[in-house]
Formats: C-alpha cells, sequence, structure tokens
C-alpha cells in the first residue's frame, strides 16, 4: 500500500488522476483532511465519496512512526526515539525557543558521513527515510505539543538530524514543499532549513530549485587541515570547491548560507583559527552559528572552554563576520545527534 503521506500534492495530483481517473481537486481534498484537519482515518473524510474511500482504504495507508522512547529535559526539550514500520529507530528532537518550536528532524537511519566528533555516524546508513516518515516526524510532535495545549504546534523545522539531507535529495526535498505548501503544514520558508556537510552537487541543484527554504553548511574547520581530519567528506569536496558552490548558491538563490561550526577544545577554537574562518568567508554573505560541542564519552573530543568559545565570537565579530553562539537544549539528557538510538541498539 502506498502511504498518503509521501506525496507532495503536485506528485498526489499526478497519481489520482492518471492512475485512479479523480479529479485534481481531490488531492487538495485529502491535503487539508490529513494537514489542515489532522485527520487520520479516511473513512471520516465527510466530503468524499463513498466509492473513492474504498479506494483510498484498499491503495492507501496513514501510517506513522511509534514513539519507542521518549527523553523530556529540564528545559522543556523532548528527545524521541521512533519506531519506523520496519523496526529501525530513528531519532527527532523538539526545542522550545522563545520565537517557537523547532523539530530537528533525521533524514536518514544511520549515517555514512563518518565525521569524527558525531554520535550519528557510530551506526553506518542502512536507508533512506520516506518522505512519509519525514513527515511523520512532525505530526508526531504536534501531537505532543497539542497535547499541551490546543494551539500549540512545530513553527519551525531544521533538517539537522541524523543523516546527510543531499545524501537522500529527492525525498527531502517532497518533505520540505509539503511542510511549506499552504495547504500542508504551512510554515513559513525563511523557517525551514535544510543541512548538508558540504555535498557540493547538492548544494548547486538546491541553488536551482527556486526555493526560499534556508540552507546550513556543516563547515566546522576554517582549512583543509582541520576539517580532513573532523570530516571524510572533506576528502572528496575540499573548502575551496565548497566555497565555490556556497557562492554558486548565493549568485543563483539570492540567499545567504549558514555556517555551522561545533567548537572543540584545541582543534578548532583559537583565535588564528577564528581570523582564517573570517578571510575564508570574506566576500560571502555568510552568517556563522557557533555551537558548544555536547561531550560523547565514546570520543575523545572535549568542549571548548566558555572563554574560548567567547573569544572566537569576538574575533569573528571585529573581523565582520555576523556571528553568534547557538543557545544549548537538552543538556540534561542524550543531546548529541544519534546518542540515543546508538544507546538503544548497544542494548
Amino acid at each position: 500500500m502506498k502511504n498518503i503521506y509521501n506525496y507532495r500534492l503536485d506528485k498526489l495530483e499526478k497519481l489520482l488522476m492518471e492512475e485512479y481517473g479523480q479529479k485534481k481537486y481531490r488531492a487538495t481534498q485529502l491535503f487539508k483532511w490529513i494537514y489542515e484537519k489532522r485527520c487520520s482515518d479516511f473513512n471520516q473524510m465527510s466530503d468524499i465519496s463513498l466509492k473513492f474511500k474504498e479506494v483510498l482504504n484498499n491503495e492507501f495507508n496513514l501510517n506513522k512512526p511509534e514513539i519507542f522512547k521518549k527523553q523530556v529535559s529540564k528545559d522543556g526539550t523532548i528527545k524521541l526515539l521512533l519506531k519506523l514500520e520496519d523496526g529501525e529507530m530513528v531519532e527527532t528532537v523538539l526545542m522550545r525557543y522563545n520565537y517557537g518550536n523547532v523539530a530537528c528532524v533525521s533524514s536518514e537511519v544511520g549515517c555514512n558521513m563518518g565525521c569524527a566528533f558525531c554520535a550519528s555516524g557510530f551506526l553506518k546508513k542502512k536507508r533512506d527515510l520516506t518522505t512519509a516518515e519525514m513527515v511523520g516526524e512532525i505530526l508526531i510532535l504536534d501531537e505532543l505539543l497539542k497535547s499541551e495545549g490546543e494551539n500549540k504546534k512545530v513553527t519551525h523545522v531544521v533538517v539537522m538530524g541524523t543523516g546527510e539531507p543531499f545524501d537522500n535529495y529527492d525525498n527531502v526535498l517532497d518533505f520540505v514543499r509539503i511542510l511549506n505548501h499552504p495547504y500542508g503544514f504551512a510554515i513559513g520558508a525563511r523557517h525551514i532549513t535544510v543541512s548538508t556537510c558540504g555535498l557540493t552537487e547538492g548544494i548547486r541543484k538546491y541553488a536551482n530549485e527556486g526555493l526560499q527554504i534556508n540552507l546550513a553548511i556543516s563547515l566546522h574547520a576554517p582549512n583543509d587541515q582541520i576539517r580532513n581530519k573532523l570530516m571524510p567528506i572533506s576528502l572528496k569536496y575540499n573548502i575551496e570547491e565548497l566555497m565555490d558552490a556556497v557562492r554558486y548558491y548565493e549568485k543563483q538563490a539570492g540567499r545567504r548560507v549558514t555556517f555551522e561550526y561545533i567548537l572543540l577544545k584545541g582543534i578548532n577554537d583559537r583565535k588564528e583559527d577564528a581570523i582564517e574562518l573570517a578571510k575564508l568567508i570574506k566576500g560571502t554573505l555568510a552568517y556563522v552559528n557557533l555551537i558548544p560541542y555536547n561531550p560523547i564519552k565514546e570520543l575523545i573530543y572535549q568542549r571548548s572552554d566558555e572563554s574560548s568559545v567567547h573569544n572566537f565570537l569576538d574575533t569573528l565579530t571585529k573581523s565582520g563576520v555576523t556571528a553568534t553562539i547557538r543557545k544549548e537544549f537538552g543538556t540534561d539528557i542524550d543531546a548529541a545527534c544519534g546518542q540515543l538510538r546508538a544507546k538503544n541498539e548497544k542494548k
């Protein structure tokens, strides 16, 4: 059976017209039922004919992941380990900012990027997540929020969880289009961010999508010497190639990127690293998001001292770079990406 959540509106229109002889407006009806009204039973869709309901029940389902494990931080952050239909597990996180509720979505089961500091790489990629499974992450978080208050819902989404989004390009792009569509989740484009560790072909392709959705790039080093040790992807796409892709993206999309930069003690957090980083991104529109590291006991990397973090920020700012320090969430639970799933698999 086909999962209805796999289809963005235009693809659902095409499918229903070509395979089931339905009028184009049927897809819009379904979108409004499943996203606006959050109806999870075709039989309860009152303006759908009995004959078409029979088709829907025979050909489609509305399946979502199940909550396998839930962690709640003292700051209100919720981390879920979700069980998929084939028994695989994936994480999703809800963070509460003063401007809204931010969902951090995974895009793959496991990850092949192998970043040295990241728990996601403990378990190699098994498969891509389907569009429906990513949609399911949001639906489940929305259900949890609704239980806290009638009007509460996810307001911002970052595709920054386990997996490399541009390694699952088509499913991720369909997912973000459903997020953004007025008949879908109706989340504004500027409230959605897709993050990549630096797949330059994906960045160039994304530049031509005509989307206003944000792009973030995991940089984490000012030069290839450091980045090669931290991020194996850098051996395939060096910093020069990456920056060429960034400039292409800025020109084609008319949008700036955000560089994500995890600060690791004694590795990439020195003043000279900040000076080199500022020189690297000079002439671009880029913004730098400095991220305090969540230590993982199996790894050697340590969190930068608070003074080093602020000195790094100060050096960037004085060099004319717009930068901030990301607010921390869930430090009292398994905050690092992939950590909860890795613990469960180990057990």
